[in-house]
């Protein structure tokens, strides 16, 4: 843990700073262990002590995961801690090296020792002191003393409130003594921190079924009340913006899907009004798609809005400049308009990129006749 850990403000929910009367060393955490199984704490679901109780080092500039090597080989244990003197510092950086290497009851009395040196020294440095209750909050909760753990991470979290481990932590011993709405809350405020997180999402799912078996359908009215996070206190990843474009264009990409296939049904049911509102929603959200241009076309067609019609198509051959649907298309749309000399080019491009369409040969002697006649109209 550490100096490099990012700064989250925000607020504990009970108990005020303390420091640990004594010196606690493995003998202390044996008889915490002892304690707490008279107390009747059960393990969490599915080994929820999982990594991240292991990362009480995280907080140290040199001691945190991969940052020492076994029994803490090539550590510099009197590297600086933040706003700690020296000797204290090697404290916490003793701390770390123990807990990394399991040593867990020998880790909470260096930290106890670096807390109590704090205070004596009168240092006033929250970011340090909330570290040190947070990591020590880490060695209790392994050592199964749930009670103590939640007691450090609320003075960690009066210290800096809103940080994100003494909150994860807290959650975690809340829930190992069964105490589901307490852990609910606090796993709640992680996720308003860190969305991220995916051992405080997987433990709400966890704990609301819990509270659902506890306290029936109306669980929620039974929590206690959970604070709003600050956005100056919340963490964003450089990914965040990303996944969430990434996940909008997914969700738009669905719906257009979606709107085309209704449109298309509607075609098929000869309801061209309503398709044509399909295929206009498709645009919205896709104005670049000439299949949708082309398939609004086609009911415009119907509908014998043949403007409408000649726009579509023409809007789609700018997107597509070989696009037989659009030429025949377009060709009907100057048919309904009586332009036939417009419409037989048209039908000319289509039999030129397909000399197969038969229904293109087809129009074509029909406009052909059209124009002829027009014409002798014209001069008669």
């Amino acid at each position: 843990m550490g100096n490099t850990q990012k700064k989250s403000p925000g607020r504990g929910e009970e108990g005020s700073p303390h420091s640990k009367p004594g010196t606690p060393g493995s003998s202390k955490s044996s008889a915490s262990s002892r304690s707490q199984e008279s107390q009747g704490k059960k393990p969490l679901a599915n080994g929820s002590h999982s990594a991240e109780e292991n990362r009480a080092g995280e907080d140290s500039q040199s001691c945190g995961p991969g940052g020492c090597g076994a029994g803490g080989e090539g550590v510099n244990l009197d590297a600086p801690a933040g706003a700690l003197p020296p000797p204290l510092a090697r404290f916490k950086n003793e701390g770390n090296m123990l807990f990394k290497n399991g040593q867990f009851g020998e880790a909470l009395e260096k930290y106890t020792q670096a807390i109590d040196g704090c205070k004596q020294a009168g240092i006033d440095s929250p970011e340090d002191l909330c570290i040190l209750y947070s990591n020590r909050a880490a060695c209790y909760l392994k050592d199964g003393n749930s009670a103590d753990c939640i007691q450090d991470c609320t003075s960690a979290l009066e210290l800096r409130p809103f940080s994100l481990k003494p909150l994860l932590r807290r959650a975690m011993a809340y829930e190992s003594l069964e105490r589901y709405r307490k852990a609910y809350v606090d796993y709640k405020i992680v996720l308003q921190v860190d969305v991220s997180v995916q051992a405080a999402q997987d433990s709400v799912h966890r704990i609301t079924k819990l509270l659902i078996e506890q306290d029936g359908t109306d669980w929620r009215e039974k929590l206690p009340e959970i604070p709003m996070v600050p956005l100056s206190a919340q963490q964003h990843s450089k990914e965040e913006p990303a996944r969430v474009e990434q996940e909008k264009a997914r969700q738009a990409e669905a719906h257009f899907t979606l709107l085309k296939h209704e449109g298309n049904d509607l075609v098929k049911k000869a309801q061209y009004h309503s398709a044509c509102e399909k295929y206009t929603d498709c645009l919205a959200l896709k104005p670049g798609e000439c299949s949708i241009y082309t398939n609004r076309a086609l009911c415009y067609l119907k509908l014998d809005c043949f403007e409408e019609a000649k726009q579509d198509c023409n809007s789609a051959l700018q997107i597509d400049p070989v696009n037989k649907k659009a030429f025949y298309r377009r060709a009907l749309a100057h048919k309904g308009l009586k332009d036939y000399l417009s419409s037989s080019a048209d039908l000319q491009e289509v039999l030129q990129l397909d000399p197969n369409v038969q229904e293109a040969e087809k129009e074509l002697e029909e406009v052909t006749a059209l124009l002829k006649e027009s014409l002798l109209q014209t001069h008669g």
